[in-house]
């Protein structure tokens, strides 16, 4: 083949092709960006998610769109004599010259339908199409920021105006500041960063597509201290009190996934989709890959040890069960939150307890009981110590509290 002067980073890119009569076909082949769209079945049908959070919501792919334009320019495939090999470098020397100009063309017609796009889209329809085709698991929270993102316009005076219509050009920096201001003023923790992390998502999309000719985001942060605990967490006196409180209509699985989640320290993303097969019930083991970080991590497997009340609990697979059925069925995430606080607001507990708090207590608890900082890190699946320390940090304010429980000292009586 001939050897072409197109770079990577051409577009289009110079390409070329063998003939049946053994010449060299040359072509160009543009790349024009690329799309989400539904994956469908074997009848046309689209596919859906079957487990996890996504379970009913169809699938969908990436697909990278390219468009191919014949130049009718031809080379010798084995030149022999100058007269061949003149009417090569002649041939190359022109589709070149043609790929430049196209790529000019391309970069006009780009910034032309850029502009287009600046006046004619409305941002806040470009941020649900964008969510219509999100296929991960965070997909709530896209949700979320967008509301909040919506809940921001209309709570603010000067930016009401955009409150059904906002155009990418009028997204600003000063606009992002407060923003982030807002984000702050309605979540706790970590909330605002992680809802303002999802807004950038698709702010950074919008700027790769040419929506948005430049990111509005740069320079505005949401900090905070990741070190400070700042959920509730409960006492290993709280946890017996919730175990030995039950009410009429409890759903079994729910509290039996609980329990085991304050046991072992698992996310609700992770105890939703156990199966009997990640129980070694010999070895008296529980392994499996977290969700958060499967793909992204070598240090994605745990494994916990398991005794025999904690064996009692799983269970084991009954008849008609294998050893991939889940061993909690449960309902939905919205679902386990409401009986989880219906079963602590009968305990008589007054925290407000999610099903992460049950992660947060495990890790405590065994600080607590004198585990060493690694020992708890491994059992979290944390890859090193730095989202641990946390709960040391957590386990010193408790001992604080506890001093301050006690009666106050009279100082006259020194």
């Amino acid at each position: 083949m001939a050897k072409l002067s197109s770079s990577n980073k051409d577009n289009p890119k110079l390409e070329q092709r063998i003939l049946d009569d053994g010449r060299i076909s040359l072509y160009l082949e543009y790349y024009l960006g690329r799309e989400s769209v539904p994956v469908l079945d074997e009848n046309g049908q689209p596919v859906l998610y079957e487990t996890g959070k996504m379970v009913g919501t169809p699938k969908y792919r990436v697909k990278h769109n390219r468009k191919k334009e014949n130049l009718n320019i031809y080379l010798v495939a084995t030149p022999r004599t100058p007269q061949e090999r003149t009417s090569n470098k002649e041939a190359i020397r022109l589709a070149n010259k043609i790929r430049q100009e196209r790529e000019q063309e391309l970069l006009e017609s780009r910034e032309g339908y850029r502009l287009k796009k600046e006046r004619e889209i409305n941002f806040l329809d470009y941020f649900q199409i964008y969510i219509d085709g999100y296929t991960k698991k965070d997909i709530k929270m896209m949700q979320i920021a967008l509301q909040r993102f919506k809940d921001f316009l209309k709570a603010s005076p000067e930016y009401r105006r955009y409150e059904q219509i906002i155009k990418p050009n009028q997204l600003t920096k000063d606009m992002m500041v407060d923003f982030t201001e807002y984000l702050n003023s309605r979540s706790k923790g970590e909330g605002a960063k992680s809802i303002y992390q999802r807004f950038k998502k698709v702010i950074k999309y919008a700027v790769e597509h040419d929506v948005i000719k430049k990111n509005p985001c740069i320079g505005v942060v949401i900090k905070i201290d990741e070190q400070i605990l700042r959920k509730d967490v409960l006492s290993l006196e709280e946890v017996q009190q919730l175990i030995s409180t039950h009410y009429t209509g409890e759903n079994p699985n729910i509290r039996r996934a609980f329990i085991l989640s304050l046991y072992c320290g698992l996310r609700f993303c992770d105890v939703k989709e156990l199966v009997f097969a990640n129980v070694d019930y010999s070895n008296k083991l529980l392994r499996f890959e977290q969700n958060k970080t499967k793909g992204h991590s070598a240090n994605s497997g745990v494994v916990v040890p398991l005794n025999d009340g904690l064996i009692k609990l799983i269970g084991t697979p009954v008849d008609g069960q294998g050893k991939d059925s889940l061993i909690f069925p449960l309902p939905s995430h919205t679902m386990c939150l409401k009986a989880l606080k219906r079963w602590v607001k009968r305990a008589g507990i007054d925290k407000h307890i999610s099903w992460h708090c049950a992660r947060h207590s495990f890790a405590v608890n065994i600080l607590n009981n004198g585990a060493n900082i690694k020992t708890v890190a491994s059992l979290l699946g944390h890859s090193g110590l730095k989202h641990t320390e946390k709960y040391t940090r957590a386990i010193d304010s408790l001992k604080q509290d506890a001093i301050n429980s006690l009666p106050m000292l009279d100082s006259t009586n020194f």
